[in-house]
């Protein structure tokens, strides 16, 4: 009976170090598979400044050019959507610079701290603070990718213009080809837009672009080069890969009337030490900032 017992507790002693070994070597295939998973090459590389920015397609004319024209192709969606994505940003001022911040809430149903100094503000009743709230208030943009003709080796670009609710924007005098042409999207028989730009002035003399006419061109096939066809139609690039979308702790030290400020050394935005979050300090540095400037403010289409 002693002989069976020690023989019974080895076993089971023996059992549990292979079935301990077991779990410890699938632990470590574990780690392993989790480490060279994310050690190893993705296939997206960094790339610079100025490769990224090709990946922008705008339509400004540089200083001392009256007037220009641009030619892009539309690209097809690969399941047959509406190339044109609707996208909400806001548009604030931060260190003298009209940027273009993307919105959380009508966008991801997030927290957006700006829509939050909008709402406050609409809410006093007050014209002064309605006034004031347009500078926070969302507005919705259109993004679509499209060929640049005159820089076909940059590849597929991202196009991002306002919407327009008086139906004169850049969106209104493309659907009238649409209608009239059909698809001209399609890769074998769609059309090149040609996109004529002139320059404006503000009242105060500041001088900008504008998108004057849009016209199309005969049909033809997106390329000549069936692989590069290939290749774009087949582009995974994304419109929100190429577009930022800022922290909440960013959004929140502008609705402040902060200035965030990129460390290198750390890796991350670095906001002043500020207890300037309620609704009424806001409204006193933004009126002590922006109010002269709001009057000038024009839309240049630049990526930011």
């Amino acid at each position: 009976m002693g002989s069976y017992l020690t023989i019974h507790f080895y076993a089971l002693y023996f059992q549990r170090v292979k079935e301990k070994k077991l779990i410890m070597a699938n632990v470590l295939d574990s780690v392993l598979s989790q480490y060279e998973k994310n050690t190893q090459k993705t296939g997206k590389s960094m790339v610079s400044q100025e490769e990224r920015m090709k990946k922008y397609f705008t339509t400004y004319l540089p200083k001392n050019t009256k007037s220009g024209q641009k030619t892009v192709r539309i690209l097809p969606t690969t399941d047959g959507s509406s190339p044109f994505n609707e996208v909400w940003y806001h548009e604030v001022q931060i260190d003298g610079k009209w940027t273009k911040l993307y919105d959380p809430d009508k966008n991801d149903n997030e927290r957006s701290p700006l829509n939050e100094v909008y709402e406050e503000l609409m809410s006093t009743g007050k014209e002064s603070d309605r006034e004031l709230a347009r500078q926070y208030r969302a507005r919705k943009f259109y993004i679509v990718k499209v060929i640049d003709r005159d820089n076909e080796d940059d590849g597929p670009k991202f196009w991002r213009f306002k919407d327009n609710y008086k139906q004169e924007g850049i969106l209104d005098k493309i659907i009238p080809i649409w209608r009239n042409k059909g698809d001209i999207t399609d890769v074998e028989k769609g059309r090149d837009l040609i996109v004529e730009l002139t320059k404006a002035k503000t009242p105060s003399g500041i001088e900008y672009t504008v998108v004057q006419t849009i016209m199309y061109d005969d049909p033809t096939p997106l390329s000549e080069d069936q692989t590069q066809m290939t290749e774009w139609t087949g582009d995974e690039t994304s419109w929100k890969d190429v577009y930022a979308k800022k922290p909440v702790e960013y959004l929140e030290a502008i609705s402040r009337g902060e200035t965030p400020v990129w460390s290198s050394d750390l890796g991350k935005y670095v906001y002043d030490d500020s207890d300037t979050n309620t609704t009424t300090q806001t409204t006193e540095v933004i009126n002590n900032t922006t109010q002269e400037t709001t009057q000038v403010k024009v839309d240049e289409d630049l990526p930011f």
